[in-house]
């Protein structure tokens, strides 16, 4: 049913990967520790090796510690379907049916946080907290978030690499590895955290088969829902952490967050990540871990 390969270059501990079939598709995951289950969800064109920097501390202070490659991404295979936020929840509710089948702590990155964030809305039975990392209010933006001119460059954009003739070629354009750095480059504040290894874990996968079909289907998807109609819904403890040097998803898209620690501190918390961009569990891990983890503390006493 499982096969172990190893994941990540030895500057990390190294995760093993295991397989497991999902409406006949095989879904990367890795496990490790023991204790309460932890569920880590990474963001778009990430994969379970994004969490590299994290797995092994959650599970050394005595959580068992599962990541899982979305469908379409990392290790996982990557059909052409319509893929939507709805479609990788139904993913994960089977994925904790399957593995976990007690309720988990879930955290997430990005898409990652949103779906964390449907997650304990939507089946509360899967799920006793959530962590979000600067959280995207949707797969995709919606057409009202955008002025008009970046609505067309936009739009233009994803009919190009949806296209026949010009996705192949402007795929294989963006995943090249130069541009893969000039683009993390962005979105770390510290550039240092961008090293080969991380270029290779978003590389790879790009040179599946059906990479760039795949690519394509995400960037047309709906956007899935909002996080202001799901945080009604939310009853359970909610940390969110959000860099504050992020020029994907803004600080300044995470006054919903603030307001509600503000009204209900006891149910949720935030904190900024100062010098920090997208991807703080990788960029300033040690902050996260500790964040995390003392949060954790916290709601055991």
């Amino acid at each position: 049913m499982t096969t172990q390969t190893p994941l990540t270059p030895t500057e990390f501990p190294p995760l093993e990967l295991h397989h497991w079939s999902w409406q006949g598709h095989q879904i990367g995951y890795t496990v490790q520790g023991e204790g309460q289950p932890i569920v880590l969800i990474h963001g778009f064109g990430a994969s379970v090796g994004h969490w590299r920097k994290n797995i092994p501390v959650l599970a050394a202070a005595g959580y068992k510690v599962f990541a899982i490659d979305l469908l379409g991404f990392g290790k996982s295979d990557k059909p052409l379907l319509p893929y939507t936020m709805e479609l990788w929840q139904e993913l994960l509710k089977d994925f904790w049916a399957a593995h976990i089948q007690e309720p988990a702590i879930f955290i997430g990155n990005s898409i990652g946080a949103l779906l964390a964030l449907m997650v304990l809305a939507n089946h509360p039975e899967m799920a006793k907290a959530g962590v979000l990392l600067n959280a995207a209010g949707g797969l995709n933006h919606r057409p009202e978030e955008l002025n008009l001119p970046l609505r067309f460059v936009m739009g233009t954009f994803t009919k190009l690499v949806s296209s026949q003739l010009l996705g192949t070629f402007l795929f294989n354009r963006i995943r090249q590895k130069p541009r893969l750095r000039r683009t993390l480059y962005q979105v770390y504040r510290d550039r240092s955290a961008v090293t080969d290894e991380l270029i290779d874990l978003i590389y790879e996968p790009a040179c599946d088969p059906g990479a760039q079909k795949v690519f394509a289907a995400i960037l047309t998807a709906p956007p899935g829902p909002r996080p202001e109609d799901l945080l009604p819904k939310v009853k359970q403890p909610l940390l969110v952490l959000w860099g504050e040097a992020d020029p994907w998803t803004p600080i300044t898209g995470s006054k919903l967050y603030q307001d509600l620690a503000q009204q209900a501190p006891a149910q949720v918390q935030f904190q900024p990540i100062p010098d920090t961009g997208h991807c703080p569990h990788d960029e300033r891990p040690e902050v996260v871990n500790a964040a995390i983890l003392e949060w954790l503390k916290e709601l055991q006493n």
